[in-house]
C-alpha cells in the first residue's frame, strides 16, 4: 500500500516537472505528454483536471515573470478607453494590446471550429512523430534570424501572420512557443521582442482554455480525493516553468534555437521508429 502511494506521488511529480520543463520551451508540451502516456502506458494523462491544474502552475510562473508588463498593458488598455486626457500617453501600449488580441483570434476560432478533429489526432503516434519533425524544421529555418523590429514596431499584418502560425500549434507535437517564435523572427522582430510577444500571446490562450476547463471541473467529485496530488503537480510545474523560461530566454538571445531543432529532430525520428 505504501509503495503504491509512493509511486503515485512520483508519477504526479514527474508529470508536473515534465509540464513545467516543456511548456515554455519550443518542443511541444502537449506532444511530450502524449509521448509519456504511450511510453509508460499510464492513464493519468487522460485526467483532464490534472492537466488544467499543472497548466495553471505554468501560467502562474509566466505571470510572475511578466507581471510588470501585464499591469502596464492592462492599465494602458483601459486608460486609453476611459481617460481621454492620457490617450497620447497610453497610445503605444494600447496598440500593443490590440496586436495581442489580433494575434490570438486565429487560434481561438480554430480551437472552437476544429476541436473535435484535432482531438482525434492526439493518439496518433505517426502524426506526433511528423509533428516533431515539422517543429524541428521550423526552428532550423530561423537559426540565424536577427530582426530589428522592437515591441512598438510590430504591425497588424505581423500580428495576423504570427496568429496564423500559432493556430498551427493546436496540432499535437507542434510547439506553440516554437511556432510563434518562428513567426515573430520571420516577420523581422528582434529576438528580445519575439520572446516577449510570444508569451504575451500565451496569456489569452491560457486564460480561455483554463476558464473552460474550470467549468468542467466544478461538477467532478473525484477532485476532493486527489487534491494533494494535484497541488504537488501544480507546484512542480510552476517552479520548473520559471527556470525553464529563463533557459529559453538565454538561448533565444544567443541564437541557439537550432539546439531545440536537433532535439525535436531526434525525438521525431525516435517516435516514428519506436511506434511504427
Amino acid at each position: 500500500m505504501l509503495y503504491g502511494d509512493f509511486m503515485e506521488w512520483i508519477k504526479y511529480i514527474l508529470l508536473g516537472i515534465l509540464q513545467g520543463l516543456t511548456e515554455p520551451l519550443p518542443i511541444s508540451s502537449s506532444g511530450h505528454l502524449v509521448l509519456f502516456k504511450n511510453l509508460f502506458n499510464t492513464n493519468m494523462l487522460t485526467d483532464v483536471n490534472f492537466e488544467i491544474v499543472v497548466n495553471f502552475g505554468s501560467f502562474l510562473a509566466i505571470l510572475l515573470i511578466f507581471w510588470k508588463d501585464i499591469v502596464r498593458l492592462v492599465t494602458a488598455f483601459f486608460g486609453f478607453i476611459f481617460n481621454k486626457k492620457k490617450r497620447n500617453e497610453y497610445k503605444k501600449d494600447f496598440k500593443y494590446c490590440l496586436l495581442i488580441i489580433l494575434g490570438s483570434v486565429p487560434v481561438g476560432l480554430a480551437g472552437v471550429l476544429f476541436k473535435d478533429k484535432i482531438d482525434t489526432l492526439s493518439g496518433n503516434m505517426t502524426f506526433l512523430g511528423v509533428a516533431f519533425l515539422i517543429t524541428s524544421l521550423m526552428l532550423f529555418l530561423v537559426k540565424n534570424s536577427k530582426g530589428k523590429k522592437e515591441d512598438y514596431d510590430i504591425t497588424y499584418k505581423d500580428a495576423i501572420i504570427i496568429g496564423l502560425m500559432q493556430m498551427v500549434a493546436l496540432l499535437p507535437g507542434i510547439s506553440r512557443s516554437g511556432t510563434v517564435l518562428v513567426g515573430c523572427l520571420l516577420c523581422g522582430l528582434s529576438r528580445k521582442s519575439s520572446l516577449k510577444y510570444t508569451f504575451m500571446l500565451y496569456f489569452p490562450v491560457s486564460v480561455a482554455s483554463m476558464g473552460l476547463g474550470v467549468l468542467d471541473m466544478m461538477g467532478d467529485s473525484t477532485i476532493a480525493s486527489l487534491w494533494s496530488y494535484y497541488l504537488v503537480g501544480m507546484i512542480c510545474a510552476g517552479v520548473v516553468t520559471f527556470f525553464s523560461y529563463h533557459i529559453l530566454s538565454n538561448m533565444v538571445q544567443k541564437g541557439s534555437l537550432w539546439k531545440f531543432s536537433i532535439y525535436c529532430l531526434c525525438l521525431g525520428i525516435f517516435v516514428l521508429f519506436y511506434f511504427r
